[in-house]
C-alpha cells in the first residue's frame, strides 16, 4: 500500500510517500511545499496546486494527516488550520481515503513516547527507513505520519474487511 503522509502547515508543508507491505516499510519520496503570494489566498492556492501535482506523482492509495496543534496565537492556529484544510481537500478530491492523527500519537507510534522532540522524530523515521534522503523536518514528520497511519490504519483496515466478510 502506498501511504502519504502530511505535516500541514501554511508557510512549509512537509509530505513523505511510503510503501507499506504488511509490516515492511519502504521510503518512496519525501519533501517541503513552500507556500507563494502575498496573501492567504494565494498561499492556500499554491499548497494546493503543489500537494496535487504531488498525488499526480506518486499515486498514493491512501493518506493521513496530523492533527492542528493548537497554541496560544489564535489568528495563527486558524491559518493552520486552513492549510490542514488543504491537506484534507486534496486527496479527497482522488478519492483518497485520509485518517487523522494527534501529534502525540504519531510520536508515540514511530518513537515510542508520546512527547518526543523533533530531533527523536527524524531519528527513528531515518532508522525506519533506511537510506531515506530527508528534505528537513517538516518531511521527517509527514514520514512519521505515514509510517503512524501504516500501523494504525491498517489494523483499521484489516478489521473492516473482517467485519465485512462476517457480514457476508
Amino acid at each position: 500500500m502506498r501511504i502519504l503522509g502530511i505535516d500541514p502547515g501554511l508557510r512549509n508543508l512537509g509530505w513523505g510517500v511510503i510503501e507499506a507491505q504488511g509490516s515492511r516499510l519502504s521510503h518512496v519520496a519525501n519533501g517541503i511545499l513552500h507556500s507563494e503570494g502575498a496573501d492567504l489566498a494565494r498561499r492556500l492556492l499554491s499548497l494546493h496546486e503543489q500537494l496535487t501535482d504531488i498525488l499526480h506523482r506518486y499515486a498514493p492509495e491512501t493518506a493521513a494527516v496530523e492533527h492542528t496543534f493548537v497554541n496560544k496565537d489564535g489568528a495563527g492556529t486558524l491559518k493552520l488550520g486552513q492549510a490542514r484544510a488543504i491537506a484534507l481537500l486534496v486527496p479527497a478530491q482522488f478519492g483518497i481515503a485520509v485518517g487523522e492523527y494527534a501529534p502525540n500519537a504519531v510520536k508515540k507510534t514511530v518513537v515510542g513516547v508520546g512527547h518526543a522532540q523533533k530531533g527523536q522524530v527524524d531519528h527513528m523515521v531515518r532508522m525506519q527507513l533506511p537510506g531515506a534522503d530527508i528534505a528537513g523536518p517538516d518531511a521527517a514528520d509527514a514520514l512519521a505520519v505515514a509510517i503512524c497511519h501504516a500501523y494504525q490504519g491498517a489494523a483499521s483496515t484489516r478489521l473492516e474487511q473482517a467485519v465485512r466478510r462476517a457480514s457476508a
